[in-house]
């Protein structure tokens, strides 16, 4: 099939994304724009800037997200929203998140340049800390309007022991009024959400777009383990509780545990640790590290956790530790809108555009949607399926045609 003219404007699109990977940059392609950070705050006054440039009428509400409304011939009428994140990893790329904002963003734009009045409101919206790596949990600003945080949030600390209550005040949010930043239920009527794929899928089909059908539930833990210091050079190995071996272990047990089914689409990683009192010639005594484990199948899932945590307590036995299970994230697969998907098909085919559809291994700012209006996903190729990396790239052409499937869907879904 012959693809039709894209409507949205590709240069456009293209040179924001170019713009938007100065601010932060690392290396000569990476990014690190942390969340709440001076990098992401230019960030989200650059990416307002060119809402304002479109007609969205903006504000940065308490949660540090920013919002960009296009109104429609209903103001009253619940929500039509698109976005993602422009936060980063401290070693990322500079497509993850970016794309469906500044997608997004085009879509409206173009919505404008062609006279289109959308029945309901649109909003276009960078969430704050999709990625949850500066605190430890994330879909923070998406799960803040829908109001879904947990207790003790805006305490938890980054590496420097800054707290987010603080890092929000000094990112010019008010943590005291984050109620007022809340969406009533019902005032969104659905989502959509245009992302890198992050895995391979789309390139060994040599597709450059695919439909989401959900996302895998992620389990996110903080382990810690405690045994006792001592002397490297005296202590016999007999006789030592080296809470380091124990987590070594229990990483290894994670990874077999993980990797039993070739066949399974089940990941296990531990990403982040630190060690007490890091020393080259003590015994560690305490070890903290994290374990994210995802899966589509949410049964298969719960075994492999029941059995993680057979191992830890054997673990921690047979080398005198004791340990504390924090769960920090606990989210279900969760599947998009029938409907959105039906849409995304039609619209693909008539613009002639070669679509499969599949699953998203990563949780996305969609999962924390998902829970309170249906919501449909759009994946664009990423060369080698590499993310959350410098190397991470996908190309103008694939990323245009993906918000081109996301305009479309848009028009759809807004008459």
């Amino acid at each position: 099939m012959k693809l039709q003219t894209l409507t949205i404007n590709k240069q456009r699109l293209e040179q924001r994304i170019d713009e938007l990977a100065e601010i932060g940059r690392i290396r000569d392609t990476g990014v690190c724009r942390l969340t709440l950070s001076k990098e992401d705050r230019e960030g989200v006054e650059k990416v307002k800037s060119w809402m304002e440039e479109a007609g969205l009428t903006t504000r940065i509400d308490d949660f540090g997200n920013l919002i960009g409304r296009l109104e429609g011939k209903d103001p009253d009428a619940p929500i039509l929203m698109i976005g993602s994140h422009i936060d980063s990893q401290p070693y990322g790329g500079r497509f993850d998140g970016v794309i469906g904002v500044l997608g997004g963003l085009e879509v409206a734009q173009t919505l404008k340049e062609q006279n289109i009045i959308p029945r309901m409101p649109i909003e276009v919206v960078a969430f704050s800390d999709e990625e949850g790596c500066r605190f430890n949990k994330g879909l923070f600003g998406v799960r803040g309007i829908l109001g879904q945080l947990e207790e003790g949030e805006l305490e938890r600390k980054d590496k420097d022991g800054m707290t987010r209550r603080k890092a929000l005040k000094e990112f010019g949010c008010n943590p005291d009024r984050l109620k007022e930043s809340e969406y009533q239920e019902g005032s969104i009527a659905a989502f959509l959400e245009m992302h890198i794929e992050q895995g391979p899928i789309l390139e060994k089909n040599d597709l450059p777009v695919g439909i989401v059908t959900g996302i895998s539930g992620p389990l996110w833990l903080t382990i810690e383990l405690e045994g006792f210091a001592g002397h490297a050079g005296s202590v016999p190995m007999a006789m030592r509780q080296d809470a380091l071996v124990g987590a070594a272990k229990i990483i290894v047990a994670l990874n077999e545990l993980a990797g039993e089914d070739p066949d399974a689409p089940t990941v296990g990683t531990v990403g982040s640790m630190s060690i007490f009192p890091d020393s080259r010639n003590i015994i560690p005594e305490k070890v903290t590290f994290t374990v994210d484990l995802r899966d589509i199948d949410i049964n298969r899932r719960h075994r492999i956790e029941e059995r993680l945590y057979e191992r830890i307590a054997e673990i921690a036995n047979q080398h005198g530790l004791t340990y504390k299970i924090h769960e920090d994230t606990n989210s279900e697969p969760r599947y998009c809108s029938e409907e959105i998907i039906g849409l995304m098909r039609e619209e693909s085919k008539k613009i002639g555009l070669d679509t499969i559809e599949l699953m998203s291994g990563p949780f996305h700012d969609s999962l924390a949607m998902s829970y309170v209006c249906d919501y449909g996903m759009i994946f664009v190729r990423c060369k080698d399926g590499i993310s959350h990396n410098p190397e991470e790239f996908s190309s103008t052409e694939d990323i245009s045609l993906g918000a081109e499937l996301l305009y479309r869907t848009t028009v759809r879904m807004a008459e």
